[in-house]
């Protein structure tokens, strides 16, 4: 919910390429430019009801010399999403059959252009050398040209050509984890359901999941999940014979990053994170996300103070909010700071304890505090699998 009114589902890169190609078809074969088109979306494939479908407007249509080129905004709804109001183009033109043509139905051939992502490492949905265009909106592009030539009543034209680019795809894909999944050279064209739920939990672990298959196609051994953009960069440093592909972003996903990573069968797998994430880690919490699992600062506190500190420390850390606030206490009240780096260990061995229970058991563990400049605080490894 935002304030009293629920988030707005939006729709995926797949469906904008979708809708681009079906318009651009429908004007390619004389039925005129279309300020909107209906897309089948690919949650309905596997269903025996209605299809599941969206009417996404067109933003662009242009007959060209032999060709026709439409485009579509993207709209994510109210997801953060990086390529949120990006135009995603689809050109179509007619091209001979290649080969014997399997069924009376035109051949479609889809490619990515400028802006779509070209895949360099293997592990992904899309093989090597080819655009980063997955396999449910690559069908869902192809069904979508198909209803055209079928609602235009067009079907002896032999080969239709779609070529998907996203003029700003280039900038857009340095927001978005392709660089880290050798996809390079802009965004990926996307979309298991057709529609972005906000916030999706299911839309980043996704994410996770393929970082982690990359990493195993190329012959990484031990796996290094870290909470976000800086501790990565952390974790680089302390690690640095690792190869790029054993580092990954697995964000707020402490159980699934866990249990992803023990299912494919790494030697280990290490944790790189600092002080906030840790205490939630140390609770046991599945997420770490701030709407999805309660901070214990009260029982952060009596941690504290059953490790020697009192009195100063009670009142300052009462006052604070979040745990960086409570370790600046400790900080300011903990002259040598020892009581503070006994706390510190004593969390990141609890907090390992449920990465082991979350791996189920199938490989060691480490985890890596950092402070905010980025010294490692603490360094604790499991002894082998729990």
């Amino acid at each position: 919910m935002r304030g009293d009114k629920p988030l707005r589902t939006g729709f995926t890169t797949g469906t904008a390429a979708s809708a681009a190609a079906k318009a651009a078809t429908l004007a390619l074969l004389g039925a005129g430019a279309s300020e909107s088109v209906v897309v089948t979306l690919p949650s309905s494939w596997n269903e025996a009801d209605a299809p599941h479908q969206l009417v996404i407007p067109i933003s662009e249509c242009t007959v060209l010399d032999g060709h026709v080129r439409a485009g579509v905004i993207k709209d994510a709804g109210d997801d953060p999403d990086a390529t949120d109001g990006a135009l995603i183009v689809a050109e179509v033109m007619p091209v001979k059959e290649t080969g014997e043509p399997a069924d009376p139905s035109p051949q479609i051939i889809i490619e990515g252009g400028v802006g779509v992502g070209r895949v360099t490492l293997p592990g992904l949905p899309v093989p090597p050398g080819r655009a980063a265009i997955n396999p449910e909106p690559m069908r869902q592009i192809e069904l979508a040209v198909r209803e055209a030539v079928d609602m235009a009543g067009a079907r002896d034209i032999g080969a239709l050509k779609v070529v998907v680019s996203v003029p700003e795809g280039k900038r857009l894909a340095k927001k978005t984890m392709n660089p880290a999944l050798g996809i390079l050279g802009g965004i990926s064209i996307l979309g298991t359901r057709g529609t972005v739920k906000p916030f999706s939990h299911e839309a980043y672990l996704a994410t996770v999941r393929q970082a982690l298959d990359v990493a195993k196609a190329t012959g990484v051994r031990q796996v290094v999940l870290a909470t976000g953009g800086r501790s990565e960069r952390f974790a680089r440093g302390l690690w640095p014979d690792l190869p790029p592909t054993a580092f990954l972003q697995a964000g707020d996903l402490f159980a699934a990053g866990c249990e992803e990573a023990g299912k494919r069968g790494f030697d280990k797998a290490h944790w790189a994170v600092f002080f906030g994430k840790l205490v939630k880690m140390a609770q046991g919490l599945a997420s770490t996300h701030a709407r999805e699992g309660q901070l214990d600062l009260p029982g952060l506190v009596d941690r504290a103070c059953a490790a020697g500190l009192a009195g100063e420390f009670v009142a300052k850390a009462r006052e604070s909010a979040t745990a960086r606030g409570v370790l600046r206490a400790i900080s300011e009240c903990d002259g040598s700071g020892a009581i503070g780096r006994r706390l510190v260990e004593d969390l990141a061995h609890d907090a390992l304890a449920h990465a082991c229970r979350f791996a189920g058991g199938t490989m060691p563990v480490g985890l890596a505090v950092f402070d905010e400049s980025g010294r490692i605080v603490c360094l604790v490894e499991s002894d082998a699998t729990s």
